[in-house]
């Protein structure tokens, strides 16, 4: 039995771990920290766990909690997490850090984007956790970094193209749009119900997004070249979800059909990524609380513009269930392990 410990569980993706990890059957949730709540049950804070995990939540001192745990789950803001991963890697623990701070390998971008890196030499020992793309070193790894809800969603639509050489890679613009949980469970006026319910608008407009330079790396890595794209990311009055829509140039005459069976050879076998067949589009409902993502390539006739549509639940496949699915991989269990259940719908 593998002992984790959730740093940072009062949070959403710290919920959504739990609710997870709580059917893995090669697990158990032996340490949750909270700094706000410590010293409270965590159903205390979170109802719907009540009678199923009903640990105390602690503070955070990183030797007690590796002393509990073989694997640790970092569910902390960024900065708060450099802090505390150096000690649990020397004190011999796997960790999936699912905050930003391990996510870009060059620390300078880290600081222009965020702030002056606190342990720039575990960059470059941190694996990107997306396991389309990186199966193989995560199994390696000690330090994952789970990649960003948005970052997901737009470099899995975008990976058959870039790898194929197949689109322009200076034509890229995303258009992605997330439901409210992907700001966090504290109390902002901008996510207050009266601010967010009935609206939809764009924010992080004109690629100041942090999330940015995370899918530009990858992208690049991918194309074999350095690329900038325009994302653009929108909030929707709804729980949970995020929905993608990637337009680019292709350097050559396409039909859909050809796309979605090129999509179809790049993800065979991938238990996560689902292409949906010609004339069929994804929907946020549809993988709502399971760990898919859905995916539909096409070719706008008329300009002759590729556009990809993915979909994902923001909490899952774009934070703990990528997350557990990493760990899945680390530890030698099968990657689905835990990981089965189906969408929520309706």
């Amino acid at each position: 039995m593998l002992n984790v410990a959730i740093v940072g569980a009062s949070g959403y993706t710290g919920l959504e771990l739990i609710r997870i990890l709580h059917c893995h059957p090669e697990v158990a949730v032996t340490c949750l920290t909270s700094e706000q709540s410590a010293g409270r049950k965590i159903s205390d804070v979170f109802p719907s766990l009540r009678g199923r995990c009903d640990l105390l939540l602690e503070n955070l001192e990183p030797v007690r909690v590796a002393e509990k745990a073989d694997l640790i789950f970092t569910a902390l803001p960024h900065k708060a997490a450099m802090e505390v991963v150096p000690t649990f890697l020397k004190l011999g623990k796997k960790v999936i850090d699912l905050s930003a701070d391990y996510r870009l390998s060059d620390p300078a971008v880290y600081g222009e984007w965020y702030e002056p890196h606190l342990n720039p030499a575990n960059l470059k020992k941190a694996v990107y956790g997306l396991p389309e793309i990186r199966r193989a070193k995560i199994k390696g790894a000690k330090l994952v970094a789970n990649p960003g809800c948005y970052p997901t969603s737009i470099i899995l639509g975008l990976a058959p193209l870039l790898k194929k050489g197949l689109i322009h890679p200076h034509s890229i613009i995303a258009d992605s749009a997330s439901g409210v949980t992907g700001a966090g469970r504290a109390a902002k006026v901008d996510s207050l119900y009266c601010e967010v319910n009935e609206g939809y608008r764009a924010y992080g407009v004109g690629g100041v997004h942090r999330h940015t330079p995370e899918i530009e790396q990858e992208l690049s890595l991918l194309a074999g070249e350095p690329l900038q794209i325009t994302f653009t990311p929108h909030l929707v009055p709804m729980d949970r979800g995020i929905l993608s829509t990637v337009y680019a140039a292709p350097l050559k005459e396409l039909t859909t059909a050809q796309l979605v069976r090129l999509f179809e050879e790049f993800y065979d076998g991938e238990p996560f990524v689902r292409v949906l067949p010609q004339g069929c589009l994804p929907s946020t409902a549809f993988v709502r609380g399971s760990n898919f993502c859905d995916i539909a390539p096409l070719v706008d006739a008329r300009t002759g513009r590729i556009i990809i549509v993915s979909a994902i639940d923001n909490l899952v496949k774009g934070a703990s269930g990528q997350a557990v699915q990493n760990m899945n991989l680390l530890c030698g269990f099968p990657e689905t392990t835990g990981l089965d259940g189906l969408a929520l719908f309706p």
